[in-house]
């Protein structure tokens, strides 16, 4: 009872705050006002250690966006995790997780930036690891490791930035475009943005955080820690704008976008297939970020955070069906057991696709007509349109295998839509997922701009849609001889169905190498060679020589010449030994 009343009343604190603070980015946003706020926490003599705050339209729609989906996560856990004894210690988790979050997005500072950056990466590791098993435990350290690396390079760049005289990198953003130093700083920043929101080469860190419970996989890889790279970028759009940083960002983007839409098409793991469904998106939106279009970015991070921690919480609901099953070749026909479930999972996916006055749509569409409008090269244009039409085509496969095909579970099953406080958890966001693209195009672009151009260009995103969603249908009818088929060429299916091998890469190159090159180290050098000549070697030679000292000092003259002659003798020995 006293979990569920955690529950409720952290549910009813987070829709309160996030539509506090919805009304006041609105505010915000139409009188074009930015806050920025010093605390001074401690003064003593001349030194002062100030706390910065940055209130602007950007963070206070974020945070209410996270706190929007962290409260309908949290009511939906009430639910999915209530057989579990520890429910108030994973509440707790998520709003630390949720705190973090808030931290990063109000911080101007890259010393706050980083409590934020570090807070989501420590709690994401407990997170992870919530069902203690070998695989959580392989997955948390994946993760730990991998986002070390973003951390040390954040580090670096705080260590850089004192050069300045201050750590709000708010002051010198203009700075960054002409300063080769601040360019420097650019570069460890992105660096940290790229492994935070899971860019090649540090993609094999998100499918491997699935190991954490739904509601956790609906948070992080909706609105929180993949997505915190972005926003970083987001602040740091001056680094990317017309610059070699911003091309080399544009081409790592969008092969990850490719390699996450061809990975999904080859992969059976329900949970994986949406996890790879937001590489591909976080890839869509620093993509067209490096390009120079911040606010597009930003208006694809809050519509895709909508539909994204829905189509988790469906998934969830199923595999809670599903008795923990997520294969979804052991599904099927789930539109007749879960009517409800399987309708919002259809939006959901519905919305990811870019189905017209979704959610999705206004931010996709914008985004794919923009990069028809620029000046954009040949391989980026059929990385776009490509990863699109995979994005399509794994939807209405996985559309296919799990609620239209054939049912393939035991007869005997217990599916149903009887989970009411998941299913109300699953309306706020279906709600959204329906109205909030059209009401965030309004409010962040009020001024109406046409694209014009062409007819075969503007029917191009459609034709895209289509013929990929065809090619999803028409490989799972057929998925028998497809497969079959696929294994006459196993080492490509193989190669495209593990992420281009960057799992087996990051597992040796991030974790095993290293730490067996520290466990060699520390052998040879700490316990080996510094032990021999070192410490134990200096206390050994120290302790004869004060013995010797005693000896002569205890003895008197008449007996002196004869301890010198043993002292000699001593001495002769330990020099030959």
């Amino acid at each position: 009872m006293y979990n569920i009343s955690i529950c409720f009343i952290s549910f009813l604190c987070l829709v309160l705050i996030s539509l506090m603070f919805f009304i006041m980015g609105l505010n915000f946003l139409m009188v074009d006002l930015v806050m920025f706020i010093e605390w001074e926490i401690l003064s003593l003599n001349s030194t002062s250690i100030v706390m910065t705050l940055l209130f602007d339209w950007i963070s206070l729609m974020f945070m209410s966006f996270v706190l929007f989906i962290s409260s309908m996560v949290i009511y939906y856990s009430k639910e999915y995790m209530q057989e579990d004894y520890n429910i108030g210690r994973f509440i707790l988790l998520v709003l630390m997780f949720v705190l973090s979050m808030m931290l990063l997005i109000i911080s101007p500072n890259l010393i706050s930036i980083l409590l934020g950056w570090d807070g989501l990466g420590l709690v994401s590791y407990c997170l992870v690891i919530y069902f203690q098993n070998v695989k959580s435990f392989n997955a948390g350290m994946l993760t730990a490791l991998s986002n070390r690396v973003g951390d040390v390079a954040l580090l670096l760049a705080i260590a850089w930035m004192m050069n300045y005289g201050s750590w709000n990198y708010i002051f010198y953003l203009e700075l960054m475009k002409s300063d080769f130093e601040m360019m420097l700083i650019g570069g460890l920043v992105v660096l940290a943005a790229m492994t935070k929101s899971a860019q090649i080469p540090f993609s094999s860190w998100l499918p491997a955080a699935m190991a954490a419970p739904t509601p956790v996989s609906a948070l992080v890889h909706s609105s929180t820690l993949v997505t915190a790279g972005v926003y970083l970028l987001i602040r740091f759009n001056v680094l990317l704008e017309n610059t070699y940083l911003g091309q080399f960002m544009l081409l790592i983007s969008g092969l990850t976008m490719f390699m996450a839409g061809l990975g999904a098409n080859f992969e059976f793991d329900l949970k994986k297939i949406i996890a790879l469904s937001t590489l591909s998106q976080l890839g869509l939106m620093m993509s067209i970020l490096s390009m120079g279009f911040y606010k597009l970015a930003f208006f694809h991070l809050l519509t895709h955070a909508l539909f994204k921690a829905l189509l988790f919480m469906c998934a969830g609901a199923i595999i809670h069906n599903m008795k923990n099953s997520q294969d979804i070749r052991m599904m099927g026909n789930l539109v007749k057991q879960m009517p409800q479930t399987t309708a919002n999972f259809n939006l959901a996916n519905l919305a990811l696709c870019g189905m017209p006055f979704l959610a999705g749509f206004y931010s996709k569409d914008l985004i794919l007509e923009i990069v028809m409008l620029s000046n954009i090269n040949s391989f980026s244009f059929f990385l776009y349109f490509f990863s699109t039409g995979l994005t399509v085509c794994y939807s209405f496969r996985l559309v296919f295998y799990s609620l239209v095909g054939d049912f393939n579970s035991s007869s005997l099953h217990p599916m149903n839509d009887e989970s009411k406080i998941m299913l109300r958890g699953m309306m706020g966001l279906l709600i959204m997922a329906i109205i909030g693209g059209s009401m965030l195009s309004w409010l962040i672009f009020p001024t109406p701009e046409m694209i014009c151009l062409p007819m075969y260009l503007k029917m191009l995103t459609l034709f895209v849609c289509f013929s990929g969603g065809l090619l999803g249908y028409l490989i799972s009818n057929i998925s028998l001889k497809f497969f079959n088929k696929s294994l006459n060429y196993y080492k490509m299916s193989y190669f495209s169905s593990s992420m281009w091998n960057m799992p087996i890469l990051s597992t040796l190159g991030i974790i095993y190498y290293p730490l067996m090159i520290g466990k060699k180290t520390y052998d040879n050098m700490d316990q080996g060679w510094s032990e021999q000549i070192g410490s134990q070697n200096m206390y050994l030679i120290f302790m004869r020589g004060a013995l010797i000292s005693q000896m002569l000092q205890n003895n008197n003259l008449k007996i002196y010449l004869l301890s010198f002659v043993l002292w000699f003798i001593m001495l002769l020995i330990f020099s030959i030994y």
